[in-house]
């Protein structure tokens, strides 16, 4: 056994496994061709007074039993001994093992060529007893610097919401305990050096690619050790383990930067899109349900392909309300066959219109639920999850629905068998996928996602020219772990442009744009009322995976024109949204945001100025353009709706229609900003010569 240093974009990993135990020396800054042997032997920490008498080393399975007091690797306290370790090509495993050997464990750390370090367990049982699982996690190394967190909390329609503290001695522990990621999500804890912002400061972050129940945490010992992990949240007997079997861990994701919050994209991005099985380009979608609820009816919704045909739309999605006895959200989940008094020659005569007016067509769905009030339910009143004698028992009901049970084989058979009837019958294109409750059923969490999980996995291997969106009662389930599984997702329930502002910005710190689906709503937007001008509007939903969730018959002429105009921009520049470098500037008035995205090859962006609310000052600060060649000439100029200002005169340059000037200059120095009233945004393009 020797020393390992795994090196890739500016991110080393040095682990020593020459000892009792395997030790993350490093996970941070690259190190060069450093001697990490001679690392290794200079990183024996002293002995203090009232310790244990040798070095305390933070192992890979952290344990009581080896001194360390804080949050062990595994619930069940035992020392692991370290038996083996190989490497091979950017990855390496490490072979732990119990005292009596009943219990080895695996640990897989691997980094990409972005620079994104991945880490998991894999538990066997090596005895001739059962063993149970309270808990297994995966424990990194923070150094004394990263002292400040940020992670995420949030509620249905306002996801992603920020939330920062300073990591002191103890532990900030988030939990899920929803069956699914939830919308209070901890999403990505960050652990940085005070003050980190997007653009600076150094930044380590992990993400638990798991849709389930979860833990991800921070602590910061007395000891001299700090540690962000992370693991699936086992309720007590939910794995337990025969003789030969074994339990693994959900991939923690973790990403190092050293240029701030957007350091962390310019690595997981990358990453991303190199897995992806998504097709470009991302078609602009029309979802219905904004524009007739469960008014499903064939003339209305004819209308409706009409209008979005002749804006540019370019995929036609039938929300809920078409299937048997759906005539509002209190019935008939579980019943997926098409509504035969609704829909008497099926969904065909509406799928021919959408296809004669050159669109594809997909279709809502919400698989894992069932309400009690349903064919199925009166069928198979034990395939509801946690079914008891008393129905109460099972908890209250969510949304009037309860959980499928898809742990148990016959009802995963017949769900699995009524999507593969329709994809089979209807040419649909795309299932948005939703999930509109928790599970509040202790003990299935662990089950429920991994059926969920393999019935994504059938579907795709028998219709792999269907997408899939996750939707989860709007962006309660976005994480990596079904990412390999979808294609798109849907961000937020609300279309407010003002709070989408704020959720898209943090959500796509992980996740690339092209996978965030963005919608073009109503003037009064449908979850909090508010009025918004059109303008801002199409600019939010400009970035993205664009859509429209509006009755366009309702909308004006001009309305639709500005709409079809909006399409046309968003065609234009969807490659460059959808591959470039997503960047976002600090700003000194936090009234005022500028995000954009620059191409790879830094010849062309798109960057948009929105105001949420009124400056601090008269003069807002400058528009400075991060990410550009500073070596190289731009010309900047605004398209898309000119936004509302209160100003007697406009800045000179926006005066002019453009500008013409470095990078270095628009990055350092930058341009004066137009005087935006609340609510409104500005789009600039930038193109080289």
């Amino acid at each position: 056994m020797t020393v390992f240093h795994l090196r890739a974009a500016g991110t080393s990993l040095v682990l020593d496994a020459r000892g009792a135990a395997a030790v993350i020396l490093h996970w941070g800054p690259d190190l060069g061709d450093a001697d990490v042997e001679a690392l290794a032997d200079a990183s024996v920490p002293a002995v203090p007074p009232s310790s244990i008498d040798t070095p305390l080393r933070l192992s890979l399975l952290p344990s009581l039993s080896e001194g360390w007091s804080g949050r062990p690797a595994l619930a069940a306290d035992g020392r692991f001994r370290l038996v083996g370790a190989h490497s091979q090509d950017d990855s390496m495993v490490v072979r732990s093992t119990s005292p009596d050997a009943t219990q080895e464990v695996f640990t897989q750390l691997a980094l990409s060529p972005e620079g994104v370090l991945r880490v998991r367990h894999r538990l066997e049982n090596r005895g001739a007893a059962d063993v149970l699982v309270p808990g297994l996690d995966v424990l990194l190394p923070l150094p004394p610097e990263a002292s400040e967190l940020l992670d995420f909390t949030g509620l249905w329609s306002h996801e992603r919401q920020p939330q920062r503290a300073p990591l002191r001695h103890g532990v900030w522990s988030r939990e899920s305990r929803h069956g699914r990621p939830g919308h209070d999500d901890a999403f990505l804890m960050m652990a940085g050096e005070p003050g980190f912002s997007f653009r600076k400061g150094r930044v380590w972050a992990t993400h638990l690619a798991w849709s389930g129940d979860k833990r991800i945490w921070a602590e910061r010992s007395a000891l001299g050790y700090g540690v962000l992990g992370a693991g699936e949240l086992l309720a007590p007997g939910e794995i337990r383990l025969a003789p030969g079997e074994s339990y693994e861990t959900p991939w923690l994701v973790a990403v190092f930067s050293d240029t701030g919050i957007d350091g962390l994209s310019d690595r997981l991005h990358p990453w991303i899109r190199s897995r992806s099985t998504v097709r470009l380009p991302r078609p602009v979608v029309l979802n219905t349900w904004e524009a007739v609820y469960f008014n499903h009816d064939l003339d209305v919704l004819s209308e409706l392909v009409t209008a979005a045909a002749e804006v540019g739309v370019e995929r036609f999605v039938l929300d809920d309300g078409w299937f048997t006895g759906r005539r509002d959200d209190k019935r008939a989940l579980g019943d997926w066959t098409v509504d035969s008094e609704v829909w008497p020659d099926g969904l065909h005569p509406l799928i021919s219109r959408v296809h004669e007016a050159g669109m594809d067509f997909g279709l809502w769905v919400e698989p894992e639920m069932i309400s009690p009030s349903s064919r199925l339910a009166d069928a198979h009143p034990s395939w509801i999850l946690g079914a008891p004698a008393d129905p109460a028992g099972s908890g209250p009901t969510w949304r009037w629905q309860r959980v499928l049970d898809l742990g148990d084989p016959a009802a995963y058979a017949y769900v699995r068998d009524r999507l593969t009837d329709l994809l089979t019958e209807y040419p649909i294109a795309f299932l948005k996928w939703d999930h509109n409750r928790d599970l509040l059923t202790p003990g299935t969490a662990h089950r429920q996602t991994r059926a969920l999980y393999r019935l994504l996995a059938e579907l795709r291997a028998a219709f792999p020219h269907v997408e899939i969106e996750s939707c989860a009662s709007g962006g309660a389930r976005i994480d990596l772990g079904i990412l390999d599984l979808v294609d798109r997702f849907w961000t937020s329930d609300t279309n407010d442009p003002l709070d989408r502002q704020s959720i898209q910005r943090w959500t796509g710190v992980l996740v690339p744009p092209e996978y965030l689906g963005g919608h073009l709503g109503a003037g009064a937007a449908h979850v909090t009322g508010r009025t918004s001008a059109l303008g801002f509007r199409l600019a939010t939903a400009l970035f993205g995976s664009a859509g429209i969730e509006w009755s366009l018959t309702a909308a004006a002429p001009p309305e639709r024109a500005a709409i079809a105009d909006w399409i046309a921009e968003h065609q234009r520049l969807r490659p460059l949204l959808h591959s470039g470098t997503v960047v976002r500037a600090d700003s000194a008035d936090p009234a005022h945001l500028l995000h954009g995205v620059v191409a790879q090859d830094r010849t062309h962006a798109v960057f948009a100025l929105v105001a949420l609310g009124s400056p601090a000052a008269a003069l807002p600060p400058p528009i400075r353009f991060p990410g550009l060649d500073p070596d190289r000439l731009y010309t900047v100029r605004p398209i898309g709706v000119p936004p509302r200002v209160v100003q007697d005169a406009p800045p000179a340059w926006l005066a002019a229609g453009a500008v013409t000037l470095s990078g270095r200059v628009l990055a350092q120095v930058g341009l004066p900003a137009p005087l935006l009233t609340p609510e409104q945004a500005l789009l600039l393009e930038i193109t080289t010569g």
